[in-house]
């Protein structure tokens, strides 16, 4: 079976950039529990790697070297990003501090409850540095996805795991991702910030929106220090029957978790609008009117090219595909291959089919829409490809 998974309108600008001295490992991951806002935060707990226990009470250390000392469902994240490796390794603390069964009742939670937060520190760990680095000395975004997915999915456990009990029978799955802007450029040599937390819930999906900070000498002010915002929808599913599970409800307590609940519904409504709208036809006289040219050109193209307008290419030109099989270090906690090693792979393809087309190492700005159409079940080869469709 396909896992197919779809890329809208990605964005690119050309630029080119010189590759710097190199400087000089360390993760630091830290959970808000209790916290009620995003500006008061707990000092960081260095890890190497440790996480922070799910519970106020205390904190516990996870050798990563020792892997025969984690559960197989955790070895997977050995070859994935450290913070990839750490996050789902925080989702075992979890369970391991979960209370006993107490039935499968709805709870009602407050974004708080599920808040984490990532930190990279880049400025003094060379080891962690190198690993996100890319050929123009700026950041692997495909790799920043892949850790933006394992985050949202930690924090949708946190929301929805009321003990241990619920391990085996809920299953929570990466729905899609809404449009993701890069608002500045990301650097490597910067420590880097992710925190989010959960802020709408339906019956049975949610929205989890995560922010990407980054401060310099420069930027002082917390809004000039946000990089990028994504907001990812995860559905629950029971994990026997393969149908929508309940989920915990929340409570928005701020006024800012109130205006990102608000925010979450309008989008939720819109995306419902969107899904009807696909299944119609074409029912706008001008959009009619400007596909048709474009399909004339095309034909021109195909039919008679010495005619064609020199100054455009098909975009079956521009088409680059790979196929993979995917091995079981690309699984995830539920032995599924990981949506955020697909987002990846996807996006590092859409990267090569810009670079191929305009010659330059392109400038990311801005993701659409990420579609998972199909589950990622555990199928022993997956197959991507990316059609580019449209560069500024």
């Amino acid at each position: 079976m396909k896992t197919l998974i779809r890329f809208i309108s990605i964005t690119t600008l050309t630029r080119n950039t010189k590759h710097p001295s190199l400087k000089q490992h360390n993760l630091i991951i830290h959970n808000h529990i209790t916290t009620r806002s995003y500006s008061n935060e707990k000092q960081p707990i260095s890890i190497a790697p440790t996480v922070s226990s799910p519970s106020p009470d205390g904190v516990s250390a996870i050798d990563a070297g020792t892997s025969m000392r984690k559960p197989i469902s955790l070895w997977p994240g050995m070859y994935h990003s450290p913070v990839t490796n750490a996050l789902w390794q925080a989702r075992n603390v979890i369970f391991d501090n979960a209370g006993s069964c107490v039935g499968n009742g709805v709870l009602n939670k407050s974004p708080g409850d599920s808040r984490t937060t990532i930190l990279y520190p880049f400025s003094t760990d060379y080891i962690l540095r190198e690993q996100y680095r890319n050929p123009w000395n700026g950041i692997r975004v495909g790799k920043l996805l892949e850790d933006l997915d394992a985050l949202a999915g930690t924090i949708s456990f946190k929301h929805c795991f009321n003990h241990a009990g619920m391990a085996d029978s809920l299953l929570l799955v990466t729905a899609s991702v809404d449009k993701m802007v890069i608002k500045k450029p990301i650097l490597v040599d910067n420590d880097l910030k992710i925190l989010g937390a959960v802020t709408w819930v339906g019956r049975s999906s949610m929205e989890i929106q995560l922010e990407v900070i980054q401060s310099t000498e420069e930027t002082s002010d917390p809004q000039d220090s946000q990089a990028l915002i994504a907001n990812f929808t995860f559905v629950a599913r029971d994990s026997k029957t393969g149908k929508s599970a309940i989920i915990n409800q929340i409570t928005p307590e701020t006024e800012k978790e109130k205006l990102l609940w608000q925010e979450a519904e309008e989008r939720n409504k819109l995306r419902k609008e969107k899904r009807k709208q696909q299944k119609k036809e074409i029912e706008n006289e001008k959009e009619a009117e400007r596909l048709n040219a474009l399909l004339t050109e095309g034909r021109v193209f195909m039919d008679m090219p010495a005619l064609a307008d020199r100054d455009s290419i098909l975009i079956k030109d521009t088409c680059l595909q790979n196929a993979l099989v995917c091995q079981p270090q690309q699984r995830n906690t539920h032995g599924r291959i990981f949506g955020g090693f697909l987002m990846r792979r996807a996006f590092e393809l859409a990267f090569a089919t810009a670079y191929a087309f305009a010659g330059r190492a392109p400038l990311f700005l801005e993701v659409d829409h990420v579609d998972f159409l199909k589950p990622n079940l555990r199928t022993p080869s997956n197959h991507s490809s990316m059609w580019k469709l449209w560069l500024m």
